[in-house]
């Protein structure tokens, strides 16, 4: 009876981490691969209800235009604000053939000396091509190194999924033009800044003011700065 006890609590435990492991590997995954060649997103149907990937038409419908998008061949706006720069990223809208194939992709125009700020994607690894530059790049590890380098025309660079990352135009008169690829079909857009000085509700600044360093004035301003910022032709 006590062996027999002994192994079926031994049998539980290796079940109970089998799971784990499972559920583990199973969270690690960026998007889950599709069940069918492809799913059109129906984008005329309201969605009534929250899912990972808007819902199909009938592959019969499907054409080739679904497949094809311009999107990314037309300018950012880059004036306007603060930073200098424009981010337009496919989406189920715009580019419906991607639907559920876990991948996604951006344009990222920068004017001269302009800055897509620090941020980070929750969901997704992202490698970036330079079309125009020079282009000063880089990404801070959970070790807090920093990896940068200035890229060329034709240079390619990666950042891994969920680490804090910067592009920058040190070019004074010229801009400058990335497109990155995502392999998520919702990667996230993560605005260090703004997440941290102008969340909804405001973090206390008690937290800020011993987090960073800085006083009340300080504080202040920095949230003054950022809520005047239209990020509406940056975060898209």
């Amino acid at each position: 009876m006590y062996i027999f006890t002994t192994l079926k609590t031994k049998c539980s435990s290796l079940l109970q981490l089998f799971l784990g492991l499972a559920l583990l590997l199973g969270v690690s995954k960026s998007d889950p691969d599709p069940l069918q060649d492809y799913c059109i997103a129906n984008n005329k149907s309201p969605q009534s209800f929250f899912a990972s990937s808007t819902p199909c038409i009938d592959p019969n419908q499907a054409v080739v235009s679904h497949f094809v998008t311009s999107i990314l061949s037309e300018p950012g706006n880059t004036s306007g604000n603060l930073f200098g720069s424009s981010r337009t990223l496919t989406n189920t809208v715009n580019f419906p053939g991607l639907n559920t194939m876990g991948l996604a992709m951006a344009r990222l125009d920068l004017a001269a000396g302009g800055i897509i700020p620090p941020h980070m994607h929750p969901r997704a690894s992202e490698v970036t091509i330079c079309l125009k530059g020079p282009l000063t790049v880089g990404f801070v590890d959970s070790s807090d190194r920093l990896f940068m380098q200035i890229l060329q025309p034709g240079d390619s660079f990666v950042f891994p999924k969920g680490l804090i990352h910067f592009l920058y135009n040190p070019n004074s008169k010229t801009p400058a033009l990335t497109l990155s690829g995502l392999n998520s079909q919702s990667p996230g857009f993560h605005l260090t800044s703004v997440a941290t000085f102008a969340s909804k509700p405001e973090i206390p600044d008690e937290v800020l003011k011993k987090a960073f360093q800085i006083n009340d004035q300080d504080v202040k301003r920095i949230r003054n700065n950022l809520k005047e910022v239209d990020y509406a032709c940056l975060c898209k």
